[in-house]
């Protein structure tokens, strides 16, 4: 299997995130634990080894052998918009979340000033 490697290096924990081997970055431990994994020909146990373009990771109970590749430049292109969007949608999601923000802290202010109008509680025998 052929991985593109768009960044100057990925580790270890986050190649075998993104090719769908553990499900979570917390689970990199147990799998290391109960897997062995080689990096180029030796042994791996590190999660934060560094991997770059031209380096070979070995699974061999998942009969799988990963090779870093280097994107040419259509991938590095499509790769580009991808961030743009995701940039773009984080930048939507965060206007939307400070608006349902301020939304609340009005209604919460509105609230209060009604509390405020409505008068004092009375304790009986005072």
């Amino acid at each position: 299997m052929e991985y593109k490697l768009f960044d100057d290096y990925i580790t270890l924990q986050a190649l075998l995130k993104e090719v769908g081997i553990i499900q979570s970055g917390g689970a990199i431990k147990s799998f290391l634990q109960e897997n062995q994994v080689y990096f180029n020909g030796e042994l791996e146990t590190r999660r934060g080894k560094k991997i770059r373009i031209g380096d070979t990771i070995t699974l061999p109970n998942q009969k799988l052998e990963i090779l870093l590749t280097a994107p040419n430049e259509k991938d590095r292109g499509e790769h580009e918009k991808e961030l743009l969007e995701k940039r773009r949608v984080a930048t939507l999601v965060k206007e939307m979340n400070k608006n349902i923000k301020k939304s609340k802290s009005t209604t919460v202010n509105k609230k209060a000033n009604k509390s405020n109008k409505k008068a004092p509680i009375r304790f009986p025998g005072i």
